[in-house]
C-alpha cells in the first residue's frame, strides 16, 4: 500500500522539481534565521533592570489637594 501524501507535498515536490533555484533560496533564506554556529549566534542581551534586594520599592506620594 502506498503512504498518504497530501495535496500540498505533491504541489511542493512538483513545483521545486520545476523551479530547482528554490530550493537555493530556501538554503539562504533558512541560513538568516536558523544555520548558525554557537559563535556568530552571539551573546544574549543583558537584563534591562536586575532585581535588587531593598530600595526599590515604590513609594506612593499623597495626592496634592489640585489632584
Amino acid at each position: 500500500m502506498k503512504p498518504y501524501e497530501s495535496e500540498l507535498t505533491k504541489f511542493m515536490r512538483e513545483y521545486l522539481a520545476a523551479h530547482p533555484e528554490e530550493i537555493e533560496s530556501q538554503k539562504i533564506g533558512r541560513a538568516v534565521w536558523w544555520d548558525k554556529t554557537p559563535r556568530t549566534r552571539g551573546l544574549l542581551p543583558a537584563p534591562r533592570h536586575a532585581p535588587l534586594a531593598g530600595g526599590n520599592e515604590y513609594t506612593f506620594e499623597p495626592l496634592s489637594e489640585e489632584d
